[in-house]
């Protein structure tokens, strides 16, 4: 996992936490490594209906315990930087 956290580094990626409680797709020391490397993490609710939108507790809460932080959670940055960052992603 640490190869392709530093991959998507390399490349100027972002990771995705899938907050579907059957997924979690990121693990917690995941998350952390992410963090360590400098790679942010943006958090899907996985949402097919406006009920799963209460999924996200659970991708937070994974993300918490990764000691991930509000700097490192892509989708937690204002509207205006976080179209800077997405269109970096895009050139």
């Amino acid at each position: 996992m640490l190869r392709i956290i530093r991959e998507a580094k390399k490349r100027g990626c972002f990771l995705e936490l899938n907050a579907y409680p059957e997924r979690l797709d990121l693990l917690d020391t995941q998350c952390q490594m992410a963090k360590e490397e400098g790679v942010l993490i943006s958090i899907n609710s996985d949402a097919h209906s406006v009920y799963d939108f209460a999924n996200l507790r659970f991708g937070i809460g994974q993300a918490r315990r990764g000691w991930l932080e509000k700097n490192d959670v892509l989708n937690a940055r204002p509207l205006k930087e976080l179209r800077r960052l997405i269109n970096r992603t895009l050139c």
